[in-house]
């Protein structure tokens, strides 16, 4: 059979459940009553007097109290138990033709619209009983969950003697999922900004020239770092700065696992690097394993352009000198 001849089959198939009965005719499990009746207008905030006050409801015409039309589907509402237990034969001809419609890949369904039409008011005591059957099954539709089709099934709602008390126009859309796009990988996070000042801006202007410079007093030619405005040795405000030679070892060191933050892979590590040149630098360790650094390891500079701005000086085991 080629592939025109099984959708021409196929279309066939489906389009022969018009008219076929999804669902006998089922009484309800209960009775209208005015348990349900007070329950439902609490639910829907509905303070209509008619459902809940016989006497209210006499003085407007009506025998006496009488249900939300709305209620009318409840009525015939199975339960759960009839939904995991079923009778034998319930539900044979939507079991069918759900089972016909997966075949066709519509695995995944959304309720469209219900449209209600009510012949006359239920009142305590009537037994409501339902009859649904197919109205129809659409062609193929493009739709904005995915190619589908619409199948509209029509509710007869009756009372003990037969007669028709509502219908409920019923439609569904039963649709083949389009396949979920994948989501770009959302860019990097960008790092934290560090706080730039008067200061220390001389500091993150030489990252950005992959030089590690470091505060110099103009007057006794201290070290010192962080920056700052005056020398804590001399009180001097005059200072220079001096080009680091990039070589130091490990002060100090922790292993960072929380708080967590999209801009690093945890666990990293943070150190305090002894240089070379007397002052220690807070920075991060890379290039080797948390558990594989020691305390006095020798560690050698790097540079970390993890974005546009800023370029930040980090550290990493120096290479061990052949003997």
């Amino acid at each position: 059979m080629s592939g025109e001849e099984r959708r021409a089959d196929y279309e066939e198939r489906l389009q022969a459940f018009t008219g076929r009965e999804l669902r006998p005719r089922t009484p309800g499990q209960d009775p209208v009553n005015q348990p349900m009746i007070r329950h439902w207008a609490e639910a829907m905030g509905d303070t209509n007097p008619v459902y809940t006050d016989a006497a209210a409801a006499r003085a407007t015409g009506r025998d006496g109290v009488v249900a939300p039309a709305s209620m009318v589907q409840a009525w015939t509402m199975r339960g759960y138990a009839a939904t995991v237990d079923p009778r034998p034969g319930d539900g044979d001809g939507f079991e069918a033709l759900v089972a016909l419609l997966d075949e066709g890949g519509y695995t995944s369904v959304v309720a469209t619209d219900s449209e209600l039409t009510f012949l006359r008011e239920l009142a305590p005591g009537d037994r409501v009983a339902v009859r649904e059957t197919v109205e129809s099954v659409s062609a193929e539709k493009r739709t904005g969950l995915g190619p589908g089709r619409f199948v509209t099934t029509l509710k007869t709602y009756t009372d003990d003697d037969g007669e028709t008390v509502a219908t409920q126009r019923w439609r569904t859309l039963r649709f083949c999922p389009a396949a979920a796009e994948e989501d770009p990988a959302p860019p990097p996070a960008p790092r934290p900004r560090p706080a730039v000042n008067r200061d220390n801006a001389f500091f993150f202007e030489g990252a950005k020239d992959h030089r590690l410079l470091i505060q110099r007093c103009a007057d006794c030619s201290r070290l010192r770092h962080p920056p700052g405005p005056c020398c804590p040795a001399c009180g001097s405000t005059d200072w220079d700065t001096v080009e680091a030679g990039g070589r130091g070892e490990v002060y100090s060191f922790v292993v960072s696992h929380h708080p967590k933050h999209p801009a690093f892979d945890t666990p990293y590590l943070v150190a305090v690097v002894a240089l070379a040149e007397g002052t220690r630098l807070i920075t991060n360790l890379t290039g080797v394993a948390p558990e594989d650094v020691t305390i006095g390891m020798p560690v050698v500079l790097d540079w970390l352009d993890a974005d546009p701005d800023p370029t930040l000086p980090v550290f990493r085991p120096a290479p061990t000198e052949a003997p």
